[in-house]
């Protein structure tokens, strides 16, 4: 039996709408916080901790069958204290106990589903859970009884493995010897690791399922600049050729699924997440600007669009995702058979665009089909024919029912979708990426802050929760790409002021980073940051923003912090260089091939422009750009000091290692300046 309660639990006057999803729960849900935390205590009662997030399937299969359920809710009721946590606003706890789940049983995913002792330690734990037993597996009743009874008659068990749990949790990684760092050796580890992993037919690495490989692809795309080997490029092009092909990047609409369910990219998982546009974009704007294939700059154009169009609220601020499920079936809202595209477009046109998209009678998805592109990328004059066939489909798609948007302001992906942006921008000139990237940074910098300190989420007027090392160091490098897009001195200067910040309240003093703050509300432990997961390890863009700043500000206490960061990740790095990409990237800042541009002209003038142009086009993956008007005065900073128009045109300056060569006016002489093959 199964209930939607008229009452209101306890989760009702929270903002996340993963969490209002369950407010009418019969479940007697807290949120995480003194409240829950208090009563478990006074009441000798373990918790049941369920994490997960608006965009997840099997959290909304686990609410259907389980948390709607009344006899269920009745165990949980009588015998636990249940917090509900959205994984996106509390990533601090799903981190905590995410790692202890998989300590427990090899694997981990969301729902999470996690028993903890009254005092927050974990000692039993899963995912999904059915509601009743099935093929021999216990279900979720069956689990809560037997729980519910030990803790009863064997608390001594439970106490011994949550002891262990914790004290295994609270392990601190191993220290690095004086004066090493990682660097140039490590890179060239990683890119080895991945061919010896890489699908040659496919692309990505490994089998299904397959999610997309951005730090990986950049870190690849780095060695090819490095090395000239074109093995490296090659598979790069492969994966993104394949994943832009296939029905993970969505036909129609633009923008990329969270990952494929099969080898292929052809049928995703298709919920859609801010941070995977944020991720992916960059590296098909620095795969373009190595290859110049028009297929990966409409990719990139495409994604932008649909994240301007679907995921940006009224104030340019960036929401966090769309459901994979509408009318209660995953994917529902971007399947399609033949006569849906004839009814669209008529017979001729759905015809031809059925054809081109994949859309057979057979399908391959549940009857249905999901638009793809059979025969890979596909030409300027077909991508001309298809463009205003797939915005009429797109139309068509509108009237069915859409996924829910979970309309959250996360900092940090708000930070990745600006530099997204912003290197877009730099690439390609489009004016509406540089006011996208530009909106959603005043956004952030005005309605998620507390004084001088940044908070993690916003919702209809409501910012909260302390932020996280992810918060300040991805808003940052958000703030420094759009610095480098604009010039506009007051995002140099903010995302100095969060920079600083980095090593103050996260460092822990050997030069690594907590991922808390050191004001941060007490928890099981206190997680350091390292290596790249879905999104990069902020330990590896605080390093590469601090590197950045050091150099545009000539500034050694920045500087020599990220230093100290890449000497302190380097025993953990060399365990598995290839889950470092992060790091590595920002590795490249200290080494002496960093190339600094400085261009001195009037804003506006098309000659200024065209040395502008040269530069966002070309591929420089460790760069430090600057560019001043005359007009606005003399200029203070390093890069740009000194440094004058030559005969009255815009004049650019391509230094290395501090030392700068003669300034030029031709942009075909700073092309050849910043090197054979970058341009």
């Amino acid at each position: 039996m199964t209930s939607s309660s008229g009452r209101e639990n306890h989760l009702a006057g929270e903002t996340s709408p993963y969490l209002l999803q369950h407010s009418r729960n019969p479940v007697d849900w807290y949120p995480w916080g003194p409240g829950a935390l208090s009563r478990a205590k006074a009441e000798d009662k373990p918790i049941f901790l369920s994490i997960g997030y608006a965009a997840c399937h099997w959290c909304h299969v686990m609410e259907r069958e389980s948390f709607e359920s009344d006899a269920i809710a009745s165990l949980l009721n009588a015998s636990f204290v249940s917090i509900k946590v959205d994984r996106e606003e509390r990533p601090d706890l799903d981190e905590i106990y995410m790692t202890a789940v998989q300590m427990l049983t090899g694997q981990g995913g969301w729902p999470l589903s996690v028993f903890l002792t009254p005092d927050g330690k974990p000692f039993f734990g899963g995912t999904y859970f059915p509601p009743e037993d099935r093929y021999g597996r216990p279900g979720f009743a069956s689990i809560l009884a037997r729980v519910r009874d030990a803790w009863s008659g064997r608390r001594e068990g439970i106490a011994a493995q949550a002891a262990a749990l914790t004290e295994a949790l609270a392990a601190t990684p191993p220290v690095a010897p004086a004066g090493r760092r990682v660097g140039v050796t490590e890179s060239r580890l990683a890119a080895a690791d991945l061919a010896a992993r890489f699908d040659h037919e496919w692309g990505g690495f490994g089998g299904a399922p397959k999610f997309p490989p951005h730090g990986a692809l950049a870190l690849l795309l780095r060695e090819h600049a490095a090395s000239g080997e074109a093995e490296p490029r090659r598979m790069v092009e492969t994966t993104l050729d394949r994943m832009a092909s296939g029905g993970m990047f969505d036909q129609i609409g633009g923008g990329f699924a969270r990952y494929s369910v099969d080898e292929r990219w052809l049928v995703p998982h298709f919920e859609k997440m801010l941070y995977d546009q944020a991720l992916i974009v960059p590296v098909y704007v620095d795969a373009w600007r190595v290859t110049r294939k028009p297929f990966y700059r409409r990719v990139v154009e495409q994604t932008l669009d649909f994240v301007r169009r679907e995921l940006t609220g009224p104030d340019g601020e960036l929401w966090a995702s769309l459901d994979a499920d509408s009318e209660g079936h995953e994917g529902r809202f971007y399947v399609w058979t033949p006569d849906e595209v004839a009814r669209a477009l008529g017979p001729e046109d759905g015809a031809f665009a059925a054809a081109a998209l994949g859309i057979g009678a057979v399908g391959n998805f549940e009857g249905k089909s999901v638009a793809h592109l059979p025969r890979g990328p596909i030409d300027e004059a077909e991508a001309a024919r298809l463009a205003p066939l797939r915005e009429r489909l797109r139309q068509a798609r509108e009237s069915r029912e859409r996924p829910a948007t979970d309309d959250k302001v996360l900092t940090a992906w708000n930070g990745l979708m600006i530099s997204a942006f912003a290197r877009a921008h730099q690439a390609f000139g489009r004016e509406e990426d540089l006011r996208s990237a530009r909106r959603a940074a005043d956004f952030a910098t005005t309605r998620l802050t507390s004084g001088d300190r940044l908070l993690v989420s916003w919702r209809r007027g409501r910012a909260h929760l302390n932020a996280y090392l992810d918060d300040y160091a991805f808003l940052a490098r958000g703030l420094l790409d759009l610095y480098e897009s604009s010039f506009d001195r007051r995002d140099l200067d903010r995302a100095a002021r969060l920079a600083r910040m980095l090593p103050a309240r996260f460092g822990d003093g050997a030069g690594g980073f907590y991922f808390t703050s050191d004001d941060h509300e007490a928890l099981l432990t206190r997680t350091r940051s390292s290596y790249d997961g879905a999104l990069p390890s902020g330990a590896g863009v605080a390093a590469e923003v601090l590197l950045r700043l050091g150099r545009h500000l000539d500034d050694r206490a920045l500087a020599e912090a990220g230093e100290r960061t890449l000497a302190a990740a380097a025993p953990l790095v060399g365990r598995m260089p290839s889950a470092f990409a992060s790091l590595l990237h920002a590795a490249a800042y200290a080494e002496g091939s960093v190339v600094e541009l400085a261009i001195v002209g009037p804003r506006d003038a098309p000659e200024t422009r065209a040395l502008l142009d040269v530069a966002g086009r070309c591929y420089a993956p460790a760069r430090t750009i600057a560019a001043h008007d005359p007009a606005d005065g003399p200029s203070d900073l390093p890069l740009l000091r000194g440094k004058a128009q030559v005969a009255g045109r815009a004049a650019a300056y391509v230094c290395r290692n501090y030392a700068c060569a003669s300034p030029t006016t031709d942009p075909r002489a700073l092309a050849a300046a910043l090197g054979e093959g970058a341009c």
